[in-house]
């Protein structure tokens, strides 16, 4: 049977260190005109043709709405600390100042039975499905909006309080301000420079004007954000100044602010006819303290200066890909979380939110053999232990994904599920993925059993 193997010694071995797997609401929940929701920004994109691969949406998706409870039996059967999963903030507020007790009352029986199975949950407030009320007033284009995610972070809160283990404002705000309102490959499509900036101003004043709400509605839960962060790496020694820009505009963007209190002056000075429109007080407000951070990781970056000095990615042909056209990386973990403890020096615990690979998987005869996915995983958890082994703080990791599910602008073309699923039928079958993850825990809770 496949297991994947943590070095003797290793600090993953310990029980106080958390292993998960992670979803998204508007990814697999499905039932989009259900149980008092409201359209998000994604329900609008998917109809907008030639948006989304396929023109897939996420009216059905894995049908976790009607589904969950099988579901979160299938998560607890695989010896998983904890379920990461986001709440649809459509569900919660579908008009702006009506709360919907029916979407509270979904989440409420998701999070009870995590509870009574012995699984901790990590739930985060916004996974990019911005309710389309808002995105008509501007969306993060718009400062109100800020406000708005602060209110709705009340609602949540002051209902379910601690028996949320741990809070996350936001997830990847490069993916939501720079795909959503930078690039246009996202919802809601906006394309432009100083729109991708303001928004990504706008995410980081919602998760400031958050955390203080949070704290005081769950005291004793943990409350932090994620992030998605790429390290990038120059392809000769002359193209050391495109890495380190690449890095700042990256995921330094993000960061800076929560952790340092700044914008990186690499991008400000760069970007300087883009900056966004920077209140007093609204970086105090941003680096209100967080008690974690959430990592993302899933490739790295190789960059270059043209002939004209503009920075350009250079393709690893020789390297091995996933099916989604990403480099497998490994060293990339380690180097990236050793860079962030550099870089913060007072840098909260980190929890790898995020790690898996897309493949091309095919259930045959109710197996699943996503070999190239064992390897990636098996490899990557090595990588983070030898960061672990170089004092990086870090508390715990995720799988992404549970299952497949609707990701994005590819629709349901790339499957990053450790279980698979038959979108015709709904049947999960565990690929050897998540055979291999489930051994490795139920190892784990055995050899803790027997000191």
């Amino acid at each position: 049977m496949p297991q994947f193997q943590l070095p003797l010694g290793s600090k993953m071995r310990d029980p106080q260190f958390v292993f998960g797997v992670a979803t998204s609401s508007y990814q697999i929940e499905g039932a989009t005109k259900e149980g008092g929701r409201c359209d998000s920004i994604w329900d609008t994109f998917c109809r907008q043709p030639g948006k989304v691969d396929n023109g897939d949406n996420g009216d059905i998706a894995c049908d976790h709405y009607h589904l969950w409870e099988q579901d979160i039996e299938m998560i607890h059967s695989l010896g998983v600390d904890a379920y990461r999963l986001s709440i649809a903030w459509p569900r919660i507020l579908p008009e702006e100042d009506a709360v919907n007790v029916q979407g509270l009352a979904f989440y409420e029986r998701i999070i009870d039975k995590c509870h009574a199975l012995g699984m901790k949950v990590y739930v985060t407030l916004y996974h990019w499905d911005l309710p389309q009320y808002l995105e008509d007033r501007g969306g993060w284009l718009n400062r109100e909006t800020a406000y708005k995610f602060a209110h709705y972070a009340e609602v949540v809160s002051r209902y379910f309080g601690n028996k949320i283990d741990v809070y996350t404002t936001l997830n990847e705000p490069f993916v939501s301000a720079f795909l959503g309102y930078r690039w246009g490959m996202h919802a809601p499509g906006v394309v432009g420079e100083s729109e991708g900036l303001l928004a990504s101003h706008h995410l980081l004043l919602a998760h400031g004007l958050a955390m203080p709400v949070l704290r005081e509605n769950a005291p004793d839960s943990l409350h932090g954000i994620v992030y998605n962060a790429t390290p990038f790496y120059p392809e000769s020694e002359k193209d050391e100044g495109a890495a380190m820009y690449k890095d700042a505009a990256n995921y330094h963007w993000f960061m800076d602010p929560v952790l340092k209190g700044s914008y990186p002056e690499l991008v400000l000075e760069r970007e300087y006819a883009h900056k966004p429109m920077v209140l007093e007080g609204d970086l105090e407000i941003i680096s209100a303290p967080v008690d974690y951070i959430g990592i993302n990781y899933y490739s790295r970056g190789v960059v270059r200066f043209d002939e004209n000095g503009d920075i350009e990615s250079v393709p690893q042909s020789e390297s091995e890909h996933t099916d989604i056209g990403w480099e497998i990386y490994p060293q990339g973990l380690t180097d990236l979380l050793v860079r962030i403890k550099s870089r913060y020096p007072n840098l909260p615990p980190i929890y790898i939110t995020e790690n898996g690979a897309a493949g091309n998987d095919e259930c045959i005869e109710g197996k699943v053999d996503d070999e190239q996915r064992q390897r990636y995983l098996q490899q990557h958890l090595l990588a983070l232990d030898k960061a672990i082994e170089s004092g990086v703080n870090v508390h715990g990791y995720f799988a992404w994904s549970l299952m497949d599910n609707f990701e994005w602008a590819f629709g349901y073309v790339q499957r990053f599920g450790i279980v698979h699923v038959d979108y015709q039928t709904q049947k999960r079958t565990l690929k050897q993925s998540a055979i291999a993850y489930r051994n490795m825990l139920l190892a784990r809770s055995e050899e803790n059993k027997n000191g």
